[in-house]
């Protein structure tokens, strides 16, 4: 396979791709050659240079500039019929892209999933003036989304290849995403349109310990092939996969909102000392000055402030007193008096006064049999139980840092979409595997008696088959513990409403928070306040920049590593 270039084949052929260039090395006459084109790769890039002749070699003779990536290297042959053949996935249309939007969306989805970003520009360029270049989407029939992408590199139109070969590269599935089957389907869909194109194999890359993927990929048809090695330059990004930091082991334990911190600290030249990996403590320093931090939250928040987002009943009378919106409310008190409130606001929202995660909250009361159990559920987490009017609308974080706006999102609770062959039930488990794997285990739906409750209420069984296409929320609260999914809408927030989180972080008097809100629109005015979360989920917004945006608030002196793109905050007025 690793033969030297030819005389039939274009010599040293780069193909930038946006994220960094491919280099394929069997264009190379001179290893020489191939090294100094992976040297020009650009700042905040990840090129990957594959195919050389003796990989090994190359990377002996410079240790200190290249490694051999830790992936595998697997091949399907296109000229025989494929072993595994995915299903067609109801509600999703794959094709190739045909706007800079389109572009974009990709971008997000790549930062989504803890890929380098792109250059959409480029990537569009790619799409109009490369036919070489395949960038295919998965769409959300109903809602236009792009959910999904993947790229192929035709390598015979490209250079001429000798082997009349193609690859893979870039897929990537939306984390939220409720349609299982969404990456199996654009792989087969690359597939074929290089069956299409009479190429007569396909490659893909894939990380060593990425094993969804790799049992995606040979339940498909592909084989490894040992002697193909790629090659990358050791550089900032790459810096997990061949010098991992002294406490790689302890960073490796971090849940995702601490180990976004450690990362964006350890790409800054901050020393991080990982204090308590399962609490998600860290202690950052640099240059004399020494923060210790759990998650989002810093030495930095006072007591004070901290105490008055425990209490949910404080919260709302701090920010109320700043002239910001609440909701009705009271709290229970375990007498006729909570039966009278709830007949008074019609719907209710019971929860503990101090709690976090979703923990115990009971969206939708309507009846004093159901106020009653929700109180009791309630009451597990906490003994003061906060009763408040249900406030129709989507549920807003906006995450203030410094007081600015860094991000918004809406978080929506979680469902699952029929296919007419599986039960809820099975609907339920998938999605929740899917959602701890983009999480790393942090996001599941329980299936427990709120579950079950749920779904019972809107005339379904959890065994019943629910009808293709057919949308079934299973759960109130949107939560991303107990499965919501997080959109993000930072461009699209009205200015008053990222005044009214600038001004209820300022009341409260915290420097780093989420402040949630119901909103009927987030285009809109309206709003009500819900509560102030003194740690909010960083890793929870990428692609916007919170853990940037942290960091410069602890250490103002230091600049970060920078990308080939990312989203600008919100501009405050």
């Amino acid at each position: 396979m690793m033969t030297p270039q030819t005389s039939d084949m274009a010599e040293g052929v780069v193909q930038d791709m946006g994220w960094g260039r491919l280099v394929f090395g069997q264009t190379f006459r001179d290893p020489d050659e191939f090294g100094t084109a992976l040297r020009e790769e650009g700042s905040g890039r990840r090129d990957i240079g594959m195919y050389l002749d003796a990989p090994h070699v190359f990377v002996a003779l410079h240790a200190h500039e290249f490694f051999i990536d830790p992936s595998f290297t697997y091949r399907l042959d296109l000229t025989t019929p494929m072993q595994y053949r995915p299903p067609d996935v109801p509600g999703l249309t794959v094709r190739q892209v045909n706007s800079i939007e389109d572009c974009i969306a990709i971008n997000h989805i790549y930062v989504r999933c803890h890929m380098v970003p792109a250059d959409s520009d480029l990537m569009w360029s790619n799409s109009q003036n490369a036919p070489h270049v395949v960038y295919l989407v998965a769409v959300d029939d109903e809602t236009g989304q792009v959910v999904g992408t993947v790229t192929g590199i035709d390598h015979c139109q490209l250079f001429g290849d000798r082997e009349n070969g193609s690859s893979l590269w870039c897929l990537a599935v939306e984390p939220t995403v409720t349609r299982p089957g969404t990456g199996g389907l654009l792989v087969r869909s690359l597939i074929e349109e290089f069956i299409r194109r009479g190429r007569s194999q396909m490659d893909l890359s894939v990380l060593h310990n990425n094993d969804g993927a790799i049992a995606l990929y040979e339940r498909i048809g592909f084989t490894r092939v040992p002697a193909a090695l790629g090659i990358k330059r050791k550089n900032a990004i790459n810096e997990p996969l061949f010098a991992p930091v002294k406490p790689e082991e302890q960073l490796g334990q971090l849940n995702p909102y601490a180990r976004i911190i450690a990362d964006e600290a350890i790409l800054r030249g901050i020393a991080v000392d990982v204090l308590d990996a399962q609490g998600g403590y860290l202690r950052l320093t640099h240059g004399g000055t020494s923060i210790v931090t759990r998650e989002s939250l810093s030495e930095l928040t006072s007591a004070v402030a901290m105490s008055r987002c425990d209490d949910k009943r404080v919260a709302r009378a701090v920010v109320a007193d700043a002239g910001i919106r609440v909701p009705e409310g009271c709290t229970a008190t375990f007498t006729d008096e909570d039966c009278r409130f709830l007949e008074k606001v019609g719907t209710a929202v019971v929860k503990p006064a101090r709690g976090e995660q979703g923990a115990g909250i009971t969206v939708g009361v309507t009846n004093p049999d159901d106020l009653n159990r929700a109180i009791g559920l309630a009451m597990q987490h906490c003994p003061d139980v906060l009763i408040e009017e249900r406030c129709e609308g989507e549920d807003l974080r906006i995450v203030v840092i410094d007081g600015k706006v860094i991000a918004a999102a809406i978080r929506r609770p979680p469902e699952v979409i029929g296919t007419g062959t599986h039960t809820i039930r099975q609907l339920i488990e998938a999605q929740s595997r899917r959602r701890s794997v983009a999480t790393h285990g942090e996001s599941v739906i329980p299936l427990d008696s709120v579950t079950e409750d749920t779904v019972h209420k809107e005339g379904w069984q959890l065994d019943d088959v629910l009808p293709a296409n057919e949308r079934l929320i299973v759960r109130h609260t949107a939560n991303l513990h107990t499965g919501g999914t997080i959109h993000d809408v930072t461009d699209e927030l009205n200015p008053m409403l990222a005044k009214v989180a600038v001004d209820a972080a300022a009341a409260i008097e915290i420097p780093v928070t989420g402040i949630d809100l119901i909103v009927p629109t987030v285009c809109g005015e309206e709003y009500v306040f819900i509560e102030a979360n003194e740690r909010p989920g960083l890793a929870n917004h990428e692609p916007r920049p919170t853990a940037q945006a942290f960091i410069d608030l602890l250490f103002p002196r230091t600049a970060a590593t920078p990308w080939a793109w990312h989203p600008d905050p919100i501009e405050q007025h």
